[in-house]
């Protein structure tokens, strides 16, 4: 099985190959960016990079795995219109990936609770808490729009070491140094495997591939989680014109 991985749902924009043989799974390229350019600008570019180096005929893909929230609404929508445009013209079905599961996938193999965080802004995270069992990525609570200093508090309850990654961190790591280290034990992800990676995103999507969960190009939709700011402050506007 080949799988191209996209994913731009926060500030890195990242291509990968992924091939999987039932036994054994491998990355074949990855090409990831984490500089202050839109993803509009990067990611054709990128892909047809990858297509390049490893000659690879795009019709020999099996599945187009992305990235499909939450995250960065214009970064979403990007990643979205690009797979399902390449899985339009391919004929291909995708793999929706939940956001937080690739990233906290960069993990794999850690004994720590994984506690991925994009910065939602409002003092708010997207994040989700996650284990592994072997490479078996398993749920301990799905992910959720909340405010840092909740999620703090929630982390306070498991008594289990916690390792932070994601765009979110530097944002909030004061908060979560001051509001945790005398509780809990945690510590932040190296900088291989702090940002989204579609190399986790693809890996993961074997597991997605072998249940059956894949949807047409015309089905794939985002999931923003929660309502976008443009969204949010014209419901304010009409709000304050009833008052």
């Amino acid at each position: 099985m080949r799988i191209l991985a996209l994913d731009s749902s926060g500030l890195v924009a990242s291509v990968a190959v992924i091939e999987s043989d039932g036994s054994d799974a491998q990355t074949i390229a990855e090409y990831t960016v984490n500089y202050k350019k839109t993803h509009s600008q990067t990611l054709l570019p990128m892909l047809d990079e990858v297509v390049k180096m490893t000659e690879l005929d795009l019709s020999t893909i099996d599945v187009i795995a992305v990235a499909g929230g939450p995250g960065s609404f214009t970064g979403l929508r990007i990643g979205s219109a690009t797979a399902k445009g390449l899985g339009f013209a391919l004929g291909k079905p995708l793999i929706h990936v939940p956001t937080l599961e690739g990233l906290a996938y960069n993990m794999v193999g850690t004994d720590m609770l994984v506690c991925p965080i994009m910065d939602a802004r409002r003092k708010q995270v997207y994040t989700g808490l996650y284990e592994f069992k072997g490479d078996s990525l398993v749920v301990i609570e799905d992910q959720m729009a909340i405010g840092i200093e909740e999620l703090a508090e929630k982390l306070k309850n498991y008594d289990r070491k916690v390792v932070f990654l994601g765009d979110g961190v530097p944002v909030h790591r004061e908060v979560l140094v001051n509001e945790l280290m005398k509780d809990c034990d945690i510590t932040f992800a190296a900088a291989n495997m702090n940002r989204q990676r579609a190399a986790s995103v693809g890996t993961c999507a074997i597991r997605y591939y072998e249940e059956g969960k894949i949807v047409s190009a015309a089905d794939h939709e985002p999931d923003y989680l929660r309502v976008s700011q443009a969204e949010r402050e014209r419901a304010e506007r009409e709000a304050a014109k009833k008052n």
